[in-house]
């Protein structure tokens, strides 16, 4: 579907149509100070779907919530012992400014599953620059926001980088000129015993080192952190075993089903009976969980996973079910 991609300018009137954007559930990107971002409500699993499927991002990597100020994103976080000191320290140093923080994610926090891609750590920003803070204040909600470009290709600096990329593919650009920064932020880690450098930006190493002490950081692993976004095998899998590309359900499985041809189970979660990619891509997580805790309830022992198809958000799907299917460590 071919949307018209409305270019707002960062008026008072600009700043509110997007965000009314934002609030409807709709695409909205939006400048800050490194790079422009591919505003939704991170609340919103349907929302958060939509900007996997405009970027034709292959994976569902956890995606940065981006908010006005500290306060607002740290209540979000699980904040206790040495780790809450240290999150308020670089907050006051660094936020409004390009770092995020991954930090646990509180059980009261709005961030949706599909958001943080299934996991139990959340990733958080304060960004710096004076449109993106008041439509962050005008949403008056965490706003998910990786960058505004179709992926693999390089990163937009400016709005006309936006129309060009994903021009047709989202509903508006907020048009606060070119990007200061112009690279990603710095993602530091501190779910771990040593804070982890998971991607530099514009926040330097030194910087870092000089609040944090020790920095673990790529340069000290053989290959890059196996728990940053997508590189664990076995990532976001269910206690159940799942099997892939099922036709028929044995009698100790519940069944994840997708389309309107579902076979018998004991136990059934259907991401979409209209074989709706982008519905089934916002109802995976909360799925597999319901699956899980209630499989294990009712005495079932397998979850199985029917067919999803090789293409668009399905490529997406696909993966993290391999995932959950792998071999666990």
């Amino acid at each position: 579907m071919t949307l018209h991609t409305e270019h707002l300018h960062a008026t008072p009137a600009g700043i509110e149509r997007a965000a009314s954007l934002i609030r409807e559930g709709r695409l909205v990107a939006f400048g800050t100070e490194t790079v422009y971002g591919l505003g939704a409500l991170a609340s919103s699993d349907q929302a958060v779907a939509r900007i996997f499927a405009a970027k034709g991002r292959p994976k569902f990597n956890p995606l940065i919530s981006h908010f006005a100020d500290a306060e607002s994103a740290l209540a979000q976080a699980n904040l206790q012992g040495p780790i809450q000191e240290l999150a308020h320290k670089l907050a006051d140093a660094f936020w409004p400014g390009p770092l995020t923080l991954v930090l646990p994610r509180a059980i009261s926090s709005s961030i949706s599953d599909l958001t943080a891609a299934g996991l139990e750590s959340i990733a958080l920003r304060v960004p710096r620059g004076q449109t993106a803070r008041a439509l962050l204040r005008a949403v008056d909600a965490p706003v998910a926001a990786p960058s505004a470009n179709l992926s693999g290709t390089v990163s937009p600096s400016d709005a006309f980088h936006v129309l060009r990329s994903l021009g047709g593919r989202i509903d508006a650009v907020l048009d606060s000129g070119p990007c200061s920064v112009g690279v990603e932020s710095t993602v530091l880690d501190l779910t771990r015993p040593t804070p982890t450098l998971l991607r530099p930006g514009g926040v330097t190493l030194e910087e870092l080192t000089a609040i944090c002490g020790t920095v673990a950081h790529p340069d000290d692993f053989a290959d890059l952190l196996p728990s940053s976004p997508g590189r664990l095998a076995s990532h976001y899998a269910p206690a159940l075993p799942v099997r892939l590309d099922a036709t028929s359900v044995e009698p100790n499985e519940a069944l994840l089903a997708f389309g309107p041809d579902v076979p018998d189970a004991k136990l059934t979660w259907n991401l979409s009976k209209q074989a709706d990619l982008e519905e089934a891509a916002a109802r995976l997580f909360a799925g597999l969980r319901f699956l899980d805790s209630e499989g294990a309830r009712r005495g079932l022992t397998r979850i199985a996973a029917q067919t999803i198809p090789r293409k668009g958000l399905g490529l997406a799907i696909r993966d993290r079910l391999r995932r959950a299917a792998e071999p666990r460590p």
